[in-house]
């Protein structure tokens, strides 16, 4: 549960190669795009980046099907004003990353914008309770307070925040302990978290009913006052970081 410097470094090394391969997908997306074509590219653009592997899970979902906790089964091709969910990591000598980016591909609409917005307040909450001394719970109970402030929920209902708001990683990618209401593990100093991952991952999701759905991940860690991010946070001012509209 606790890591050494030398793990958080792997860690952190991994992290950064996955944030790259994100960035180059969202270069890559055009009208007429599949989701299994964005997939291909992000494994080959993870082991041009020096991962020792691919992607374990790579999950790549358009418009509706973003909408849906753990995405669905079917390809989908890529539309004017579709929100963009992808969902990846890879390994580094073992140790894994998993960040999870959304975006919309054009111009958002106001219910996107507002949407992202909530879910960027609801992080920050997250990222506020993430101090030693705190338990793992309270990160969740949070981010989820938020949410459910704006009319959300209760609680685990949908639309919503059904999911837990993060995990632990490292070489497995869901390692103990949860961000969860229940679990009442302490942090402590040297503890990553983050959104949902040994390394805690942080990812407050929302899913309201309709067109899409809206998930992020900033993995961290804990190590003495103060919550240290691994990852950049997204842009502020635009609300959603929007692909640049491509024509195929």
């Amino acid at each position: 549960m606790i890591k050494s410097e030398h793990e958080l470094a792997l860690m952190q090394t991994a992290k950064n190669i996955t944030l790259e391969a994100h960035k180059a997908a969202a270069r890559v997306m055009r009208e007429g795009i599949t989701t299994t074509e964005v997939q291909a590219f992000i494994t080959a653009a993870h082991r041009k980046l020096g991962s020792e592997g691919d992607p374990p899970f790579n999950a790549v979902l358009f418009g509706e099907a973003s909408a849906y906790p753990h995405g669905v089964p079917y390809p989908q091709t890529l539309k004017d004003g579709d929100m963009i969910l992808i969902d990846t990591g890879a390994p580094v000598d073992g140790y894994l990353s998993d960040i999870t980016r959304s975006y919309v591909f054009g111009e958002p609409t106001r219910r996107q914008r507002d949407v992202w917005n909530l879910e960027k307040a609801a992080q920050a909450a997250g990222f506020a309770a993430a101090k030693p001394g705190n338990r793992c719970e309270d990160i969740d109970i949070a981010a989820r307070a938020v949410i459910n402030g704006a009319g959300f929920g209760p609680g685990y209902a949908t639309p919503g925040l059904p999911h837990r708001i993060g995990h632990g990683i490292g070489l497995d990618v869901h390692e103990w302990p949860y961000l969860v209401k229940g679990d009442k593990t302490v942090l402590m100093p040297g503890m990553p978290r983050g959104p949902h991952g040994h390394h805690r991952n942080r990812r407050p999701l929302v899913y309201p009913a309709g067109p899409f759905g809206r998930r992020s991940l900033r993995p961290g860690e804990v190590r003495t006052q103060i919550a240290l991010g691994l990852t950049p946070p997204a842009p502020r001012g635009a609300a959603i970081a929007a692909a640049g509209r491509r024509r195929g």
